[in-house]
């Protein structure tokens, strides 16, 4: 496989993909955890597209989640919006039952239906990382498994009855690295190890539940994901990461993150998959954003087009593999 080299240097991030054509005008999306990272960038992505997108979450203006963060569902709606698409916060707590069942009628009582339906719910907040079952916090790796598995099933059960009613649906999870590599990985805790190759097994169960309605289910992950939280980790921005990255005398950010892509990736993917007629050919399978980007002719935002998952197997091989050959 050939690889194009990235542009030296990113540019400001600008907005979502405007499409000549808005091949998702008229159908209705919702997108749970639509908050920040690649929640928000499939929201907009999607309204780009032309769907009608709910985007739910904790994070509101005034009781911001345990996460600490200052990003808001409002605040990725006023995006959607400035850019001319259409789309509606609602704020829900995906562990609970009741606001679940709320957030269903609301979206019913709208009238517009639901054909596409995104869990993006993470929990990666709550990991442990570096220390053992025995030794972890326990009610921080339950907090994980329920914020980062269980709400995917609560929110699927309460929502899947609008999204059956006609077929055609398309059920999306969003997980953390293929099924190949899960297989043979070990994701530096069992909580979160479980979690997330849980999560390709549920959109598998998924696939076969949905099958004689007609709808389609995958499981979907992004590569390195550039998003807002990993940024500021690295101690770097948008406009600087891969300069930073590249910069040997830098300790903050890895070699290893020039390899990153933008949340925007993988919500084009999505993009593309829901306006795919064909797309139930991918049902029960977990894909990744660059088997979306590669099947779809898609780029990131950068005009690179980032293969993580490639380039971690080469770098297993020989450790000195250059990242900037995957992008």
């Amino acid at each position: 496989m050939t690889h194009s080299p990235a542009p030296a240097q990113s540019s400001t991030r600008p907005a979502p993909t405007r499409l000549d054509s808005r091949p998702l005008a008229g159908r209705t999306a919702l997108v749970a955890g639509a908050t920040r990272g690649a929640g928000r960038a499939i929201a907009r992505e999607l309204a780009a597209a032309g769907a009608f997108v709910w985007c739910t979450g904790r994070s509101t203006a005034g009781a911001p989640s345990d996460y600490g963060r200052p990003e808001t569902i409002e605040e990725t709606v006023d995006l959607i919006r400035a850019a001319g698409g259409e789309g509606q916060a609602v704020v829900c707590d995906h562990l609970d039952e009741e606001s679940l069942s709320a957030l269903a009628e609301q979206v019913e009582a709208e009238g517009r239906g639901l054909d596409i339906l995104v869990g993006d719910i993470g929990g990666e907040a709550y990991v442990s990382w570096g220390q053992p079952l025995w030794e972890g916090d326990g009610a921080q790796g339950r907090r994980l498994l329920e914020t980062g598995l269980l709400s995917h099933l609560l929110t699927a059960r309460a929502l899947l009855p609008l999204l059956t009613r006609t077929p055609g649906g398309l059920h999306i999870e969003i997980t953390d690295g293929t099924s190949a590599y899960n297989a043979t990985h070990f994701r530096e805790s069992i909580w979160l190890d479980l979690t997330k190759t849980a999560i390709s097994r549920f959109a598998f169960g998924l696939s076969h539940e949905l099958a004689p309605v007609g709808a389609t289910a995958v499981a979907l992950t992004p590569g390195w994901l550039r998003s807002e939280m990993m940024l500021e980790g690295f101690a770097t921005t948008e406009e600087t990461w891969l300069t930073d990255a590249l910069d040997e005398s830098n300790e903050a950010a890895p070699r290893d993150f020039a390899i990153s892509e933008t949340p925007h990736l993988i919500g084009r993917g999505i993009a593309a998959l829901a306006a795919d007629p064909d797309r139930h050919r991918f049902t029960g399978l977990t894909l990744s954003s660059f088997d979306l980007a590669g099947t779809y002719d898609l780029t990131d935002l950068d005009g690179s087009r980032p293969d993580s998952w490639g380039y971690l197997a080469a770098k297993e091989d020989d450790p000195s593999a250059d990242p900037m050959t995957f992008r």
